[in-house]
Formats: structure tokens, sequence, C-alpha cells
């Protein structure tokens, strides 16, 4: 993914696992979604904190070893530092309560899952679409229990972090708290469990690709099991 700023320069990140990005969002290098992704997975699962912590001394560390450097363009510097953070609040709402969803993710999206205006993109499928924010697609979606979203793959990266529920795919099983990390190497099948429907947080940077067989595509579009 390639995050932009105000300034017009960019940095591309790249990261194929969860250890990769959960290193990049230690550095705050992560565009402002996968920020809140990262934040709200730390806030589901105890199981990284260690890790984190461990990235968080090292990198304290390592800042106590460099030399001081002479702070250019004092004023400029800081007011592009002040109007990212204005930016910022402006992205996070007012907080919400939701057991389903982390107060991180509820203080972005701005209410609770059962005040979110869903809109069916499919029999079963149903999504929340935040728009494009610091340079990615960002929405929510809400799957049927036992449905199946058609075989697909990626023009770009998709991040999807589950909420509640559970889907399955040809990689195995992604429960509450898990991510999903899927690119154009990855050509998948996802299936809601039958426990309760599926809800998660996705972010994206490319558009999906339908893949698979013709009779398989239609099936899997109406909604059949």
């Amino acid at each position: 993914m390639t995050r932009s700023y105000e300034d017009g320069t960019s940095m591309t990140i790249d990261f194929d696992n969860l250890d990769a990005l959960l290193s990049a969002y230690v550095a705050g290098s992560l565009p402002l979604p996968l920020q809140v992704m990262m934040a709200s997975q730390l806030q589901l699962s105890n199981q990284h904190h260690a890790f984190v912590a461990g990235l968080e001394r090292a990198a304290g560390a390592e800042l106590e070893e460099l030399s001081p450097v002479p702070f250019l363009k004092r004023d400029e510097t800081l007011d592009r530092i002040f109007n990212s953070d204005d930016k910022m609040r402006a992205e996070m709402k007012a907080p919400v309560h939701c057991d389903v969803m982390p107060s991180a993710l509820v203080g972005f999206v701005g209410r609770s899952v059962t005040d979110i205006p869903w809109k069916t993109k499919l029999p079963g499928f149903k999504e929340f679409d935040l728009g494009n924010v610091d340079g990615c697609d960002v929405s929510m979606f809400w799957i049927r229990p036992g449905r199946t979203v058609p075989m697909h793959t990626h023009e770009g990266k998709e991040l999807s972090l589950v909420l509640q529920g559970a889907f399955t795919d040809e990689r195995g099983a992604f429960g509450r708290g898990d991510i999903s990390i899927a690119d154009e190497n990855i050509e998948h099948r996802p299936t809601a469990d039958m426990s309760a429907p599926c809800i998660g947080f996705a972010v994206t940077d490319g558009p999906q690709r339908l893949s698979g067989s013709l009779k398989q595509r239609i099936g899997d579009i109406l909604g059949a099991y």
C-alpha cells in the first residue's frame, strides 16, 4: 500500500504477514484506516501485546542512540504536524458503545453495528462503504451464516478484521480478532460460519476480480448454499 502525505511525498508500505503489519503500526507508518484496524485488533486480542511491547522498547532504545540534528523549517513542520492531527481528530467521530466493535473502530466509524446503514450488495451479503480514507478504500461487511462469497482475487491488497462470527477459505479459518491479508497471489472463496453472521472491517487499495468457473460464480452470486 502507498501512503501519501500533504507535502506531496509518498511512501510504499510492503507487508505480507501480521508481524510486518504490527511493525509498521508501531512505527506509525500505516495509513489511518490500517492504524485503526491494528489498534482494534490489539483491543480484541492480547496475543500480540508482548510482540508490540518489544518493538516499542526497541524503537525507544534506537531513538536514544540517534544524534541530534538541526530542526529545519520549524514553523512549516509544526504547521504540518498540527494540521495532520486536526485531520485525524476529524476522522475519529464521537465515541459510541458497541459490544461487537472495539472502541478504536467505533471512534473511527462513529456508530455501533446496530446503527450501520447496511446496503445489500448480494443476497446474504451487506456492506457499509466508508469511502476513501488516507488513500485506502474502507468498508464494513456483513455476511449471512453459511453464505459463500464468490471466488475472487485482488488487484492490490485486502485486509479484513473479523469482529463477529468467522469465515473459512482456502487458507484456513478466521475468527473474531483475526486479520486476513490477501493480494493478487491469493484466490479465495470465503464462507461464513453457520454459528452467526460474519461482521468485519475491510481496507483495500485495489478492486476485486471474480474468478472460478461461470457455474460456480452464478451460484455464489445468487447466494446458494
